[in-house]
């Protein structure tokens, strides 16, 4: 049994489903005790309660709540995020904002917010999910791929102003990845570019890729644990990307 984790406290945001649970199972297996963040109470609650965590309802789009919170965790996993995929002279500005303020905002409060916690302790792992899109942009996407390019910045400042500190910060660049959040994109794609959506992944999401399939949560999950152990301490600043080939053209 993988115990490296042991005694470390380890926050995930988006925890409930999809990468972010994976994620959480991830870090409990080796040891971490988990805290579940989602603004899905129940289903924070239930991942909390398989685990032996907590829960924490929370909806990360009111940065306003966020600015004065003091974070005591070891391991931070900025997870959470929404997609819209519409041509930028129809995008909705508003639409635009609360992706920005999720997927970036947030991150920053939060990783403001655990900082002190880990300065203090000499320790500390910041781990953003950010995606193939933080490296790459893609038509259609004009808030997420701002965001995460934004977050990828956000990490290597972190990593910068965290290293005498003990605290590493780095970004993993997944592909697409097989969960809720791209299955409902599907719809839209097929939409935007005339085809069913039994061609999309053919012929929209995997035409870049190598590897000519989706990405699994676990594969996701297994670098961010990796990363969060004392083998990486000497990893940061970086940007994983596991998108099967996707960001080598």
């Amino acid at each position: 049994m993988d115990n490296s984790l042991n005694g470390r406290i380890a926050l995930v945001t988006g925890g409930a489903s999809g990468i972010g649970a994976a994620c959480a199972r991830a870090l409990a297996a080796r040891g971490a005790k988990v805290v579940v963040a989602d603004v899905d109470a129940s289903g924070a609650a239930a991942l909390a309660d398989e685990l032996g965590g907590t829960a924490w309802t929370v909806d990360l789009m009111d940065t306003d709540s966020l600015a004065a919170l003091n974070l005591d965790c070891d391991i931070l996993v900025n997870n959470a995020g929404i997609q819209k995929v519409a041509p930028i002279e129809e995008f909705d500005p508003l639409e635009f904002r609360r992706i920005l303020s999720l997927m970036l905002e947030a991150p920053f409060l939060l990783i403001r917010a655990a900082l002190p916690h880990m300065y203090a302790n000499g320790f500390g792992r910041i781990i953003n999910i950010s995606s193939v899109h933080g490296l790459r942009a893609s038509a259609y996407k004009s808030a997420y791929v701002s965001a995460k390019h934004g977050l990828e910045g956000l990490s290597k400042v972190t990593a910068l102003e965290g290293g005498e500190h003990g605290v590493t910060s780095n970004c993993i660049n997944p592909g697409y990845v097989r969960t809720p959040l791209v299955e409902r994109q599907i719809a839209d794609q097929a939409r935007l570019h005339g085809i069913p959506e039994s061609e999309v992944l053919a012929k929209v999401m995997l035409t870049e890729s190598a590897v000519k399939r989706l990405v699994e949560v676990e594969e996701v999950a297994s670098l961010a644990a990796w990363m969060a152990s004392d083998d990486a301490g000497m990893v940061t600043g970086a940007s994983y990307t596991m998108d099967g080939g996707w960001s080598a053209r």
